[in-house]
């Protein structure tokens, strides 16, 4: 009982120091990719390739079966000794041993196993492509937090700046430097200033509940993230524009998912040529007559009755209403469709990783110019306030500099934060696995 105790409590404390730690943007990534729904609807379809796979191989051997048959006649039946009516009662034991071998079938089960192989390819890649799209979309979750949490420290940040300008706009209202409109104007901005800091808040508390969504992580359970190599400016460089896109996922899917429509359509045609198999067997029965001691033994009649075959089947179609000729037409499209399915993602690819790559240089451009416009807009904020507190200015146009200062905070870390998401993106058009 003590070392049933112990365990839940050991228990609960790992879960607990788990919940505590920080967990970085890689990490969670990865913890979502292991507890998805989605990555494990389609593991268990790469599962479900794998059996047929298997089912096709086993099309290959030989089918086996045996048979025990019993039964007990009364009244008016046929004695299988005589083969003639007789009205007592009689037992009547069957066993058979069968066993039977496809020979030629047309190639039908060379290629359902072409078919099966390039299914599990197939599996494995839209696996992964899987995979990719969730460690994508907890990325993208996992930047709207850092997002918010950079906002509301802004927030925060102006709260206290407003809060102290109340405090010296009074004291200067008391020295008569300011006017009682200027303490109003300066008491609305803090106003403002609480009223924005609430509303960035409450954006941050759902931009966690959908990180938490999408990383199947319990949404009652707190989550501490570390967003210092969010924040902090990427500068890795990802060279030239990305030109391996036959090893992204979603595209290799479709390839497979062509072959695997090429097999089949071939399987279908196999259905024209003749079938060829092989069988082979033995059965032996047992025959009594009840309320009588006549008859042979049991082992002597299974000896005697024993009886051996074999056999062989050819099997030439004629005419079956058409069902071939349309299964072949049906295939023929399948196979076509996943051409122009394969050549549509290589267009879709091809445009979506230039876009990537197009807005990735464009955001590193776009920080650098916002880097600069941040240190002028808090240059022209500091003057402004200083001015403002030698009168010089109202609290109108401290007002618009500080606006001003705190939209090119926000728009700098959304450029930073957008280069981020797009460097990801190029290397995922890369076919990297970017989760690991």
């Amino acid at each position: 009982m003590k070392q049933l105790i112990l365990g839940v409590i050991m228990s609960w404390w790992s879960a607990e120091v788990q919940a505590q730690a920080l967990w970085t943007m890689q990490r969670c990534m990865q913890y979502a990719v292991l507890h998805n729904h989605e990555a494990k609807r389609a593991e268990l379809e790469l599962d479900n390739s794998q059996a047929n796979k298997t089912a096709a191989v086993g099309r290959f051997l030989p089918e086996v079966g045996a048979r025990i048959g019993a039964q007990y006649n009364f009244g008016r039946a046929i004695a299988p000794e005589t083969n003639i009516y007789t009205d007592v009662s009689t037992f009547n034991n069957v066993y058979s041993l069968s066993a039977s071998l496809p020979v030629f079938d047309g190639f039908s089960r060379l290629y359902a196993l072409k078919a099966a192989k390039a299914s599990v390819l197939m599996g494995h890649q839209a696996f992964r492509q899987k995979q990719n799209q969730t460690a994508l979309a907890v990325l993208q979750a996992f930047v709207n937090v850092a997002y918010y949490e950079g906002t509301v420290r802004m927030a925060g940040e102006k709260v206290e700046e407003t809060t102290l300008l109340v405090r010296q706009t009074r004291v200067l209202e008391e020295v008569g430097r300011k006017s009682a409109a200027d303490v109003a104007q300066v008491e609305s901005q803090q106003a403002e200033a609480d009223y924005e800091l609430t509303r960035q808040q409450n954006l941050l508390a759902s931009a966690l509940l959908e990180l938490k969504k999408e990383m199947n992580y319990p949404l009652t359970d707190s989550l501490r993230l570390t967003i210092n190599e969010v924040t902090a400016r990427d500068r890795r460089d990802y060279g030239s524009l990305p030109t391996s896109r036959n090893l992204v996922p979603e595209l290799l899917a479709a390839q497979y998912q062509m072959q695997a429509s090429r097999h089949e359509w071939h399987q279908a045609r196999a259905a024209l040529y003749p079938s060829l198999s092989l069988s082979a067997g033995l059965n032996t029965t047992y025959f009594h007559t009840l309320h009588s001691d006549d008859g042979q033994s049991f082992r002597s009649q299974l000896k005697n009755n024993m009886g051996e075959y074999v056999g062989i089947t050819l099997s030439i179609p004629l005419f079956n209403r058409l069902q071939t000729v349309t299964s072949i037409r049906k295939a023929k499209n399948n196979y076509r469709i996943a051409c122009e399915n394969y050549e549509q993602k290589q267009l879709e690819l091809e445009k979506l990783s230039r876009e990537a790559w197009q807005d990735w240089q464009g955001y590193l451009k776009q920080t650098e110019q916002m880097e600069h416009k941040v240190e002028a807009d808090s240059l022209a904020y500091q003057l402004t306030r200083r001015q403002f507190e030698e009168g010089l200015s109202t609290a109108i146009d401290l007002h618009t500099t500080s606006s001003q200062l705190l939209k090119s905070k926000a728009t700098l870390l959304q450029c930073r934060l957008m280069a981020i998401v797009k460097g990801y993106l190029i290397r995922y058009y890369r076919g990297e696995q970017i989760w690991e």
